[in-house]
């Protein structure tokens, strides 16, 4: 007899508001967003929403049966939090379908003030057992959690049985840092930070330096990130995806990890019979041309499974970070 599966929502990104009109045309179940200030973990220039614009993309999903959800997922700095409150403020008057947090205190202000706004659990908050998980669903009602991307499929079907709320899983893009949101590299080479101003590698401080040889140099700052040969794939200078030397003798290496994209296409089955509710996919600053196509096949793969098929995966190599694909943790913690 076929394996019969519960339908998981389709997670996606949107970067900006036609971001968000084209995930929800590619058959988004639910799109997440944020505002134009750094409580959101992508906070680049030329992204995310105001207000206003919210509210009529609130108003073209819900016209087509899709979710909007609100990242409101970094920590305010003392004397800052004025701003993370009228971001929670806007989310409950807008009618926002869930609010995606990582902090404590602003979870705390959201479960309080507005006890009708639906909660989930950023992966920023980086809760990845059962008592962490438990601790945030009793003290603020969390209604789901976003995992790190530190499990096995395994543990997340262990974990499943012992939470009680529905469980969220990246399934393609940045493979992200083992420690989420605890990463402060950026912020000793910037003064900017993803978690407390939303903003990785902050595009002012990014440049690009070719030689005459056709090599290219990246910096963040005044500190060299990577050195590409002519011809090399080039990935934007993040500190934790930058090439370093010990000493002049020693061959350059990845320190922290490689730029490579997380891809569980594969996975979707085993995902889906370990309890996972809904699959997100990463990718706010990227494209709309990345958002229609990871978003349309991926929605392919999962009709294909909940029809009893096995799923299509489309080759979606060319749209990951160095041209090179990995399952990450999911599969086996030996994957380094």
């Amino acid at each position: 007899m076929p394996e019969t599966y519960t339908r998981p929502e389709l997670v996606c990104p949107a970067g900006t508001p036609a971001a968000l009109r084209t995930a929800v045309d590619a058959g988004a179940d639910a799109v997440y967003c944020g505002f134009q200030n750094e409580t959101n973990a992508r906070n680049f220039p030329g992204l995310n929403f105001t207000p206003a614009e919210l509210e009529a993309s609130l108003g073209y999903a819900h016209a087509r049966e899709a979710k909007v959800l609100l990242a409101v997922n970094t920590f305010p700095p003392a004397g800052k939090f004025d701003l993370w409150r009228d971001a929670v403020d806007i989310a409950a008057r807008l009618k926002v379908d869930a609010m995606i947090v990582g902090d404590i205190g602003v979870a705390d202000y959201a479960a309080k003030t507005y006890p009708e706004l639906r909660l989930h659990l950023s992966v920023q908050a980086g809760a990845s057992s059962p008592e962490a998980i438990r601790f945030y669903c009793q003290a603020f009602g969390i209604k789901r959690v976003v995992l790190p991307r530190i499990l096995t499929v395994a543990e997340i079907a262990e974990l499943h049985s012992e939470i009680p709320c529905e469980i969220e899983a990246f399934i393609f893009g940045n493979i992200g840092m083992m420690a989420e949101g605890r990463c402060s590299l950026t912020n000793y080479a910037t003064g900017l930070s993803t978690n407390m101003d939303g903003v990785c590698s902050p595009a002012a401080d990014v440049h690009y330096e070719d030689d005459s040889e056709g090599n290219l140099t990246t910096r963040l700052g005044p500190f060299m990130i990577d050195c590409f040969a002519g011809g090399e794939n080039a990935g934007y200078p993040t500190i934790c995806k930058g090439r370093y030397t010990c000493s002049a003798n020693t061959d350059p290496y990845y320190a922290f990890e490689e730029p490579i994209s997380l891809n569980l296409s594969a996975l979707l089955p085993d995902l889906m019979k370990a309890g996972v509710t809904a699959l997100k996919i990463e990718g706010r600053q990227r494209s709309r041309a990345y958002v229609k196509a990871v978003v349309a096949a991926f929605r392919k793969a999962v009709d294909d499974v909940m029809a009893g098929n096995a799923p299509a995966l489309a080759n979606l190599l060319a749209l990951t970070e160095g041209h090179r694909e990995t399952q990450g943790a999911f599969r086996s913690k030996a994957w380094r």
